[in-house]
């Protein structure tokens, strides 16, 4: 989900994506339609590196369900917005997306509603976060299969477990490399004001004129960024934080699932992994939030074969597939039973981002279209405000600008 953000994040730019078919999995149909054997083709858009896991669950639904014939095709999760949008009736009938596009594609009529069966399944199996993360309006947009949010890696060679339940103790016993001043500091450290108890969009995070940073509680975050500048406990870094971890200059960086072999690579037995610490703004402790992102399987509204694609859509988010994603790709299930699985709850990350996924820990990313255009200004806001380039006194006029862009209604 990282990836799909940071290309928001960087000013919307996207890849196009190519479909590659593979062969010898499923019919060679690119479309949806029944023939005159009464075979449904559907047609399943995957990430590539989804594709070892996703093959042997698809061929034990086609078996289950001989009606049904699927054709896998590579693609790319984080362009279903743009790369269904070019032409519904050949897209995929089913597809990987990431949950921040429910809202507009609901929106624009390219997602179609989760049956009322499946939806009560879902809020049934799921947890919370997850629902929350295909709910779009009240309605049921997606199927979950996963959920991820940013966690602490460590040295437990350097640090313990005490050390990093606050960032005091963190920085103060520790190096913690992280990234302030540079594009990207608007994912780590937006939900900072969500920690301090603002909100962004509103409490379910679909209200545009819902977001609170312009008052005391947002100056309390940006004055505690500005004096992470002489905390010789933080090291600014960014691309670097993988190399810095490994040499030793830092001994502690937040990032997500996306990493954990690389940290463990660098690392080896000394990594050590560890839900956010705790912040004071100036008023006490508070639990540092992250952004959450939830994996999803969307229906194609130009379907045609809606009940055919749905059963598919939640075969491949059931806990067994669950179970296959985790193994083979590391992916942390959002099916509740699956969380519950041994070898699910003995893996240090996957057990930190569970504890990230509860609403005291992180918070769900809008869906709505306008936080495109919040993004620059977060930056631009953290970046200058860590640098020392707003003043103080100036905070609240900054801060006022954030919550104007972030309230403008898309066109």
């Amino acid at each position: 989900m990282k990836k799909n953000w940071k290309k928001i994040l960087l000013g919307g730019l996207v890849l196009s994506m190519s479909m590659v078919v593979l062969a010898g999995c499923g019919s060679k149909s690119s479309s949806s339609s029944s023939s005159s054997s009464n075979t449904q083709n559907i047609k399943l858009w995957v990430d590539t590196e989804h594709i070892a896991a996703i093959k042997g669950q698809v061929k034990k639904f086609e078996k289950a369900n001989p009606k049904v014939h699927v054709t896998i095709k590579a693609g790319s999760s984080a362009d279903a917005l743009k790369d269904v949008s070019k032409d519904p009736d050949k897209a995929a009938d089913v597809f990987m997306m990431p949950h921040d596009q429910v809202g507009q594609m609901a929106d624009a009529g390219l997602l179609y509603p989760v049956s009322k069966k499946y939806s009560n399944s879902i809020k049934k199996n799921d947890v919370k976060s997850a629902v929350d993360g295909v709910t779009w309006k009240g309605k049921v947009y997606g199927f979950p299969y996963g959920i991820e949010s940013q966690v602490l890696y460590y040295n437990k060679a350097k640090l313990s477990a005490e050390d990093v339940k606050s960032w005091d103790t963190l920085t103060s016993k520790g190096k913690l490399g992280t990234n302030f001043a540079e594009a990207g500091a608007n994912y780590i450290f937006t939900p900072l004001f969500m920690s301090n108890g603002d909100v962004l969009y509103g409490k379910n995070g679909e209200t545009v004129k819902g977001t609170n940073f312009n008052n005391e509680k947002g100056i309390q975050v940006l004055s505690w960024i500005a004096k992470q500048k002489d905390n010789s406990g933080v090291v600014q870094t960014n691309a670097a934080a993988l190399s810095n971890l490994q040499s030793g200059k830092t001994d502690a960086f937040l990032s997500g699932p996306w990493s954990k072999n690389d940290v463990k690579k660098a690392l080896g037995k000394n990594m050590a992994v560890a839900p956010y610490p705790t912040v004071n703004f100036g008023s006490g402790d508070v639990q540092m939030k992250a952004f959450l992102g939830v994996k999803v399987y969307g229906v194609n509204q130009q379907t045609k074969s809606p009940v055919a694609s749905m059963k598919l859509a939640k075969y491949l988010t059931n806990e067994a597939t669950q179970k296959v994603e985790f193994e083979k790709n590391g992916v942390v299930p959002s099916n509740a039973k699956a969380q519950d699985l041994q070898v699910v709850k003995d893996d240090e990350t996957a057990k930190s981002v569970m504890t990230m996924s509860a609403s005291d820990h992180s918070v769900v990313m809008p869906k709505v279209p306008q936080i495109t255009d919040l993004w620059p200004q977060m930056d631009s806001v953290i970046n200058d405000t860590y640098k020392g380039k707003i003043k103080s006194s100036d905070y609240q006029k900054k801060l006022d600008k954030v919550v104007s862009v972030a309230s403008k209604k898309s066109n």
